[in-house]
């Protein structure tokens, strides 16, 4: 039974709804590894050296600095940061709510399951059924940790998700991303790729289909060692190839079996280079007849 991390209460109008807040991971699958002496795997702790003096500065005697030019600090007490922090409150204030398809995954940062507290189960069901028949989500503003989040909570399966989001401005522009002109998309090409996403295409997602490879050969590797084996990891020098024409890599991507087996999945349709050489040779044959009958 999952454990509750924190609680809030949602509100939107006169209405108030207690939840409690779960995470949606499981930390614990984490492979995490300790830095220890390798003289006799002790572990080692972190310590903080003045740059100038070269000495061990306690940590007591640290404060926190904001760098507004090189080399040049503000500083701020404890307190003085304390104070501009935001109170935690259980309020997840609702401020409007959108349409679902309308935010982008681009916002989305941590996930939390909303549950709902004793006495608020019916208040908790509505706004997710209505939510689910307007196909909204609310979107709110939530304070805890000293800080204030934007959040968006959605219908979830039985229940409700809370995703808390990245501001505006910490989003940066795709403007920034160097993309060259390649000129207009030929259609032979486009064909070539839709028939290339239909061949590995699926209605649902599935995410029990995909595994954590690197952290299974790495608790792999961990019982080897317990075990007292030796590890020795297989070296991949396979080199890769370079795409030089796209129509190429499409039809090697796809292979020849593959085309027209596509081609003929769609509507009993025959593929693409077959179809066009009956045309062209059913047309060979009205241009012969024709010539026939008038001569």
């Amino acid at each position: 039974m999952a454990r509750p991390i924190g609680t809030g209460n949602i509100s939107f109008g006169l209405v108030s709804i207690p939840v409690k807040l779960y995470a949606t991971t499981d930390h614990s699958k984490s492979v995490r590894f300790n830095m220890l002496d390798s003289s006799d795997s002790t572990r080692v702790k972190q310590q903080y050296i003045n740059t100038n003096s070269g000495e061990v500065v306690e940590r007591k005697s640290m404060v926190k600095g904001y760098e507004f030019a090189k080399g040049q600090y503000v500083t701020f007490t404890n307190e003085e940061i304390k104070a501009m922090m935001e109170r935690t409150a259980p309020a997840i204030a609702i401020t409007e709510f959108v349409p679902l398809v309308e935010v982008d995954p681009i916002h989305f940062t941590s996930t939390y399951f909303l549950g709902p507290e004793t006495g608020g189960e019916r208040a908790y069901h509505l706004l997710g059924e209505a939510m689910l028949h307007t196909g909204r989500c609310a979107l709110a503003r939530y304070a805890a940790r000293g800080k204030q989040y934007l959040v968006m909570i959605r219908p979830f399966e039985e229940g409700l998700l809370m995703q808390q989001m990245h501001y505006h401005d910490e989003i940066r522009s795709f403007s920034e991303v160097p993309i060259e002109e390649q000129g207009e998309v030929q259609p032979g090409e486009l064909e070539l790729a839709i028939q290339l996403i239909e061949q590995i295409a699926n209605d649902e997602f599935q995410p029990e289909k995909y595994e954590d490879e690197v952290r299974a050969r790495l608790l792999d590797a961990i019982q080897q060692k317990i075990d007292g084996a030796e590890v020795v990891a297989a070296i991949d020098d396979a080199p890769k190839a370079e795409i030089i024409d796209l129509m190429e890599a499409l039809k090697a991507s796809l292979g020849a079996d593959s085309i027209k087996s596509a081609g003929s999945k769609k509507d009993g349709r025959k593929p693409a280079k077959k179809a066009a050489r009956k045309t062209k040779t059913k047309a060979k044959k009205t241009a012969t007849r024709k010539k026939a009958a008038s001569g």
